[in-house]
């Protein structure tokens, strides 16, 4: 195959993945609704770490999981956490991993990874609009618990 026909599939690879208008998507109206989501693309067995990319009107326009660990740590970089929601076209995002411990208290890695996509989703211009643990049955949002420090709240 020649490099510009290469270059051809490229681009309406990327046109693909970059749809805007379409607004039929779930709408995320709090913790309880991206937690719902979140459980049905983590892992139970594992940590694992997925993001939930929203329109500007809290619609759901894609959700990603972007690593999957050991029992208790997931590899987490900002690169790969905002990398689907830029191609997505992402007003926001929701930041979800599990616990399979069934605790679903944050750690020390936990507040800080949070911190740090916080950072990088405002040089970015993305909000980050919650990070939600799930354990189990149980689950705790940042949002709701007041440990955002940067984004707006669902």
């Amino acid at each position: 195959m020649s490099a510009p026909a290469v270059m051809r599939l490229r681009r309406v690879r990327l046109v693909e993945v970059v749809r805007e208008g379409e607004d039929d998507g779930a709408r995320v109206a709090g913790p309880g609704d991206a937690g719902a989501l979140l459980r049905a693309v983590l892992p139970t067995d594992r940590e694992g770490f997925a993001v939930v990319h929203l329109n500007g009107r809290h619609r759901v326009i894609g959700c990603e999981l972007v690593s999957v660990g050991s029992l208790n740590a997931s590899i987490v970089h900002p690169r790969e956490v905002f990398k689907g929601a830029l191609l997505a076209n992402a007003s926001s995002i929701i930041l979800g991993h599990n616990h399979p411990s069934g605790d679903p208290d944050p750690s020390e890695e936990d507040l800080g990874i949070t911190l740090r996509l916080e950072q990088a989703g405002e040089v970015l211009g993305l909000s980050v609009l919650d990070h939600v643990i799930i354990a189990g049955e149980r689950s705790m949002s940042f949002s709701a618990s007041g440990l955002l420090t940067r984004g707006r709240a669902l």
